[in-house]
């Protein structure tokens, strides 16, 4: 009988010690955006199961849960005190959130984190746009902002908790540059920055190749900005990533590590000295969870 009642005893203590750890850890959700491109390209949803099971090893207070299934998530309550929302998806026209923008904006309107990858930065001109200047505070326009596959070289860094631990690097990889961002860039920390060669505008003019503004820009020598964190004056936070077009950048610990402490900055979880430990994922690994896998 003792031994029922110490067993008794132990499962309550457990119980309701995870419900308290489950209150603590502020949650992060992944949405991910249906297939757009061929294999190891625009992996949406390995991508963000990456990142996922990166936080949840990290040792850090977090609890990131992906979204099993690609869209807007059909169950609503999953985005119910979350502290931030990742998003990786196709975007313009096709971005997942283009029917929610209202619904969302409510989520915002509470203090919750957004984070955008890659293509999912590109809003359509209008409401959409402003939405997400309003969010992250910055998007990738088009006629305004440009797409070139390049290898920039990330010296320098700002003195910005998303910049912990993470060292000189370069990623080959489809970097998106000259954003539309908020006015004088009020709120906005260029996190990843770099001055485009030439060749990135060898394209002629195009809704994504180039226009005037990007090659004058270009010319006079401004660095571009590739990845920003955005503090909003309501107190939320935003980060917006131009890469990861090619799914094998994850394994570059500069790429990633700036990644998960930009996640966990917009979900106000301390970011470690060192940045969020993790491994770099192996080839077995990034292979794992492709889509049509």
């Amino acid at each position: 009988m003792k031994h029922y009642v110490l067993s008794l005893c132990c499962l309550a203590i457990l119980l309701v010690t995870s419900v308290v750890m489950g209150k603590e850890n502020p949650k992060v959700v992944f949405l991910s955006g249906t297939p757009s491109h061929g294999r190891m390209h625009h992996e949406h949803r390995a991508g963000n199961m990456i990142l996922a099971e990166a936080l949840n090893r990290s040792g850090l207070p977090v609890n990131a849960v992906v979204v099993p299934y690609y869209g807007y998530p059909k169950d609503k309550t999953i985005l119910q005190g979350a502290a931030t929302v990742v998003i990786f998806c196709t975007g313009h026209r096709g971005h997942l959130l283009n029917p929610h923008l209202d619904e969302f904006d409510k989520l915002m309107d509470k203090g919750t984190g957004v984070v955008m990858i890659h293509w999912a930065t590109e809003a359509e001109k209008g409401k959409p746009g402003e939405m997400f200047l309003k969010w992250m505070g910055g998007f990738c326009d088009l006629d305004w902002s440009v797409n070139p596959h390049w290898t920039p070289d990330f010296k320098h860094f700002p003195d910005h908790p998303i910049c912990n631990g993470v060292k000189p690097f370069q990623a080959n990889d489809e970097w998106y540059y000259h954003m539309r961002f908020t006015k004088d860039m009020k709120g906005v920390t260029p996190i990843l920055s770099d001055l485009p060669p030439p060749e990135t505008l060898r394209r002629p003019d195009g809704a994504r190749s180039g226009n005037p503004t990007v090659r004058k820009a270009v010319a006079a020598g401004e660095k571009q900005h590739v990845a920003w964190a955005y503090q909003r004056p309501d107190g939320g936070r935003g980060f917006g990533f131009t890469g990861a077009h090619n799914h094998d950048s994850w394994r570059d610990d500069g790429f990633r590590t700036i990644m998960l402490n930009a996640i966990l900055w917009t979900a106000k979880v301390p970011v470690p000295p060192n940045g969020c430990p993790s491994p770099a994922p192996s080839k077995i690994q990034i292979e794992k969870n492709l889509d049509g896998s």
